[in-house]
Order: structure tokens, then C-alpha cells, then sequence
């Protein structure tokens, strides 16, 4: 017998969306992204180093082009050493 999938599944597998139809990111894929601990992500948020929105259910999200431009200007490319 096919077994039905409950709504808390049909949410992890959805991507979290804001009004402006922005993809938003959990505190987990954020740490991954800057590889640091899902915790240390909220002690950010926390001291407004980075911007966060509170769900319903009091959860933590973070908007992907806020956390990616972070990111982009934490990042530095490498450079070629200058001959001189």
C-alpha cells in the first residue's frame, strides 16, 4: 500500500520562499556554506552581522542574496605575485 507523504516532508523538500519569491536558507545551509557551525550562524544574526526573518514557528531563515554577497565579500580571488 502507497503511503502518503506528510506535509512536514512536502516542507523539507520544498525550498523556503519570502514574499518577493527570494529563496531562503536555513541556518545549516548557511553554515555550510561558510563553513562554520549552524550555531555560530545565529550568533551572527544575533549581533546583526547578518540580516535573518523569523518564521511563524520562531525559526531562523536568511536571504540567499544577502548570505551570498556576504560571502562575496568575505572571498578574495588569488592573485598572481607581482614581479618587481
Amino acid at each position: 500500500m502507497a503511503r502518503k507523504s506528510t506535509m512536514r516532508e512536502a516542507r523539507m523538500s520544498t525550498p523556503t520562499q519570502n514574499a518577493n519569491n527570494e529563496r531562503l536558507l536555513t541556518p545549516g545551509e548557511v553554515a555550510t556554506l561558510f563553513r562554520v557551525d549552524p550555531k555560530t550562524v545565529t550568533r551572527w544574526a544575533s549581533a546583526g552581522r547578518i540580516g535573518s526573518i523569523r518564521t511563524p514557528g520562531g525559526h531562523r531563515r536568511f536571504r540567499e542574496s544577502e548570505v551570498r554577497g556576504m560571502l562575496a565579500d568575505l572571498t578574495s580571488e588569488a592573485t598572481l605575485p607581482t614581479r618587481g
